[in-house]
């Protein structure tokens, strides 16, 4: 039996870089464009201390962050700034968990067999679904992910959120940030990474605190002993420096001015709304294309969940969804490889953890027309794969 070829598309991506984090850089981005970075020199220094300050200044209009909530760059990316916040905030209330994806699950371990709260909820769901928000409690503090980075599917806003809550809120927004309207006023902390929001270099995280957030953090003292990397209070009151410029640890000052220069090109393409906008025109780019084609389909089940962002897709072709778990994994992994070999998508593979299939990012950073080039790859890495594993 003889294998036929499909015929290969003649236009690849201008920019392949499809990866959920860290993500694409903007549109045209050089080294040349860091050549102010405070560099050698103190980062407690004027020089480095107003950077940052710019930093957070431009957050702050960008993101259209109210003007009493407070702004920090803290160590560890994400990861490093929720877990500033779960270590720091939690303990004098219930505590619900929202689990619908893998970042989600890991906020499950740190509050559960970490910190081990005693008055826990976990309201989980499988990937490509949202737990039911209707359990959602006014009293209980809630730790949640806006976007599901490893599931494609996202609060579809803070309807949820009881206005008169008594306890806190704590959203990892970290694939949300930049792409989707963050409802203010139902949050008390907002975390992201500028490696996965503007395609900044990595390392940095962003944490903004409301003032629910600093009441709490100045009336509570957690049980456990507090690392130093996670202190945000002195003497009982929030430690302000580190809202105005200060870090806790050195930050590297070539990735603020890439943060900076992103800020600056968030600007330029209108701010948050049109980088909501750029980020929506690339999903619909991508929609459409899944909405005609036949052996793909979006990993969120419900339209009004799906990520503008990080999009999951997996493969419905009955042939390759009878086969067994760990054959339509290689599937979709022989999927990625190819189109990474062929230089037409890098890093597009499914998240480790979540069920086999690809994992699009279609963020602010990324053209719509380099979206619609990609498609025509897509189909052709399927039914070349598909013709190997058949023969046919």
């Amino acid at each position: 039996m003889t294998t036929s070829t499909p015929a290969m598309p003649g236009v690849r991506p201008a920019r392949p870089e499809f990866s959920s984090g860290p993500c694409a850089k903007r549109p045209g981005w050089t080294p040349e464009n860091l050549k102010d970075a405070v560099l050698g020199r103190s980062h407690r220094g004027k020089p480095g201390k107003a950077a940052l300050k710019r930093a957070i200044d431009q957050t702050r209009e960008i993101l259209e962050v109210p003007a009493d909530y407070l702004i920090g760059i803290v160590p560890g990316s994400d990861t490093g700034a929720v877990e500033m916040a779960l270590w720091s905030l939690l303990g004098p209330k219930p505590v619900q968990l929202l689990a619908f994806e893998s970042f989600g699950k890991d906020w499950v371990t740190d509050v559960t067999k970490q910190l081990k709260l005693p008055d826990v909820e976990v309201l989980d769901a499988p990937y490509g679904l949202l737990p039911d928000l209707t359990k959602v409690r006014p009293d209980a503090d809630l730790v949640f992910t806006w976007n599901g980075t490893t599931s494609g599917v996202r609060v579809p806003n803070g309807d949820f959120i009881a206005a008169d809550r008594t306890g806190l809120t704590i959203c990892d927004a970290t694939s949300a940030a930049f792409a989707q309207k963050l409802d203010w006023a139902k949050l008390d902390v907002v975390t992201y990474s500028w490696q996965k929001a503007l395609g900044g270099e990595a390392a940095h995280g962003v944490l903004i605190l409301s003032p629910r957030a600093v009441e709490r953090l100045e009336s509570h003292t957690p049980a456990w002993p507090m690392p130093k990397l996670f202190r945000m209070t002195k003497g009982g009151k929030i430690n302000a420096e580190i809202f105005e410029g200060a870090t806790i640890n050195t930050p590297s000052m070539l990735c603020v001015e890439d943060y900076l220069d992103a800020l600056t090109w968030s600007k330029d393409v209108g701010g948050l709304k049109g980088l909501n906008a750029r980020a929506d025109a690339n999903f619909a780019a991508l929609a459409a294309w899944v909405e005609k084609t036949a052996w793909v389909d979006f990993l969120a089940v419900d339209p009004a969940t799906r990520s503008n962002t990080s999009v999951c897709l997996k493969v419905v072709d009955p042939k390759i969804a009878a086969l067994p778990a760990d054959a339509q994994a290689d599937f979709a992994k022989k999927l990625a490889s190819l189109l990474e070999k062929e230089k037409a998508a890098f890093d597009i593979g499914g998240y480790r953890d979540a069920p086999p299939g690809l994992r699009i990012w279609c963020g602010c950073t990324i053209e719509a027309a380099d979206v619609e080039a990609l498609t025509p790859w897509l189909d052709w890495a399927f039914a070349t794969v598909s013709s190997e594993l058949t023969g046919a």
